[in-house]
């Protein structure tokens, strides 16, 4: 291969990596519009925002004393309203084969960026969680992009960078079983853990 052959390839190769969602992309709710307004995700799932999960904790046995520790015994609504996520902050929701931080969901995210700048000492740990749907190593990467867009989000919102670390459990860890959507759509979330 000559030179222009291999810079040729190489440009394809960056073109198709920046195209496939690898490259950093600024992250904006799916409508472009203010949070809280409604969107197209929540048609698709029956939610409207003030039915949607809320703040909460579930398991997270490492964590701090700060996150209940109750594993999953806890009832199917407590779950559905709170996630895994510390009690102080909020869980946020994703479309179906989506990474992209919707809308509805930017208020949780505003939510959970006050608490950490309330409390400088924290660190964080965002949860990035997939349906069942896909193969494992496709959910794994899906998951890994959920939070790691979580985690700019918090950070174009003023947290540091430093206080946030990312784990993706892609569909090893669902809430709920079955292939409702009600529950497929609780299992597509990122939860926010205090350390």
């Amino acid at each position: 291969m000559n030179r222009k052959q291999i810079l040729s390839v190489l440009l394809a190769g960056s073109l198709f990596i920046a195209l496939s969602g690898c490259g950093k992309k600024p992250i904006m709710p799916l409508d472009g519009g203010a949070a809280g307004s409604a969107s197209a995700d929540q048609s698709i799932t029956g939610y409207s925002e003030d039915n949607l999960p809320r703040e909460g904790s579930l398991d997270d046995t490492t964590t701090s004393s700060l996150s209940i520790n109750q594993g999953d015994t806890q009832s199917d609504e407590y779950k559905r309203q709170y996630g895994r996520s510390s009690i102080q902050l909020k869980p946020i929701y994703f479309s179906f084969d989506q990474a992209a931080i919707r809308s509805d969901m930017v208020d949780n995210l505003i939510h959970n960026a006050n608490v950490l700048k309330n409390m400088p000492n924290a660190t964080l740990l965002i949860e990035g969680n997939c349906d069942e749907r896909g193969t494992n190593e496709y959910n794994l990467a899906l998951g890994e992009r959920r939070a790691i867009n979580a985690k700019e989000y918090l950070i174009n919102l003023g947290v540091a960078p430093y206080r946030i670390r990312t784990v993706s459990y892609g569909e090893e860890r669902p809430l709920f079983t079955g292939m409702e959507e009600n529950n497929l759509s609780h299992n597509r979330r990122d939860d926010f853990i205090i350390e």
